[in-house]
């Protein structure tokens, strides 16, 4: 598997903006320093004037699966959520039918497992009383 290495970034965490390298194995991050060596079969990414954040979590999301799919669903939004740096996301629970039950709330978990480009959680909502 080829390794990918960032190099020049802004890196932007905890208040701070620092320049420096970031090398990436499979799907993790394995360091970051001011200055990483490149090896013959790494990817390199020049991110010179560039700032390199952290994944986004975006906790109020409207997907609306499932009925009101028309408007949007769990693959289409997440999709569109990781493009513009959103990693997680939790999704109101106002479909049709409402999130209100520990099935209801399974189903829609379900759906994201098949679904989603992000990680995600939902929320139940309380069921209407007479």
């Amino acid at each position: 598997m080829q390794n990918t290495l960032i190099k020049n970034a802004r890196i932007v965490n905890e208040g701070k903006v620092v320049e420096s390298d970031v090398l990436i194995k499979g799907q993790r991050i394995e360091k970051i320093a001011r200055s990483i060596s490149a090896s013959p079969t790494d990817h390199i990414v020049d991110a010179k004037g560039l700032y390199l954040l952290p994944g986004m979590i975006d906790d109020q999301v409207h997907f609306r699966e499932p009925g009101l799919t028309h408007k949007g669903n769990i693959f289409s939004e997440s999709r569109a959520a990781v493009a513009g740096g959103i990693t997680s996301f939790m999704e109101m629970p106002n479909v049709s039918p409402s999130t209100t039950t520990i099935e209801a709330l399974e189903h829609k978990f379900g759906l994201a497992s098949q679904n989603s480009f992000a990680n995600y959680s939902f929320y139940l909502a309380l069921p209407k009383t007479t």
